[in-house]
């Protein structure tokens, strides 16, 4: 008996390149801004309890048990840049209160450099002071140079 040929699938429709569906930020502050802003607003000694400061966040309409993660994340991330201080606790948990050492410094302005140009002879100077120690060492006395 004759073997019959499967015929050939037919080709697929190419398919339409998805277009990434991008939702619109949501205006306001962030996270940050409104823990720095609550933290601020505290006239406590010893600072502002995670609990106080996730109550303040609420009372201010932010939706802390959605953002729970988001909220901890800014904590961190604060007391990492120093931003903030922890009082008590780690991590996310604890107390905290401004640093009022980055809160000083944020309020003057850094010394401008002079130019760029001293940067450009301090180079020049060590390359030469290299070459000057190369040159009094000898072309054979390099080591780790792999000959």
């Amino acid at each position: 008996m004759a073997e019959e040929v499967a015929p050939a699938p037919a080709a697929a429709p190419a398919k339409a390149a998805k277009k990434k569906v991008t939702k619109p930020k949501k205006a306001g502050p962030s996270v940050r801004d409104l823990i720095l802003k609550a933290v601020s607003a505290s006239k406590e000694r010893n600072g502002v309890s995670a609990a106080a400061l996730k109550k303040a966040l609420a009372a201010g309409g932010y939706d802390v048990d959605k953002n729970k993660s988001r909220v901890n994340t800014a904590i961190k991330s604060l007391v990492a840049k120093e931003t903030l201080v922890q009082t008590k606790g780690t991590g996310a948990s604890g107390s905290f209160k401004l640093n009022k050492k980055v809160a000083e410094t944020k309020g003057q302005k850094p010394a401008a450099r002079a130019s760029g140009s001293e940067s450009r002879q301090e180079a020049r100077r060590r390359q030469e002071t290299r070459r000057g120690q190369e040159a009094q060492e000898g072309p054979g006395s390099q080591e780790g140079s792999g000959r």
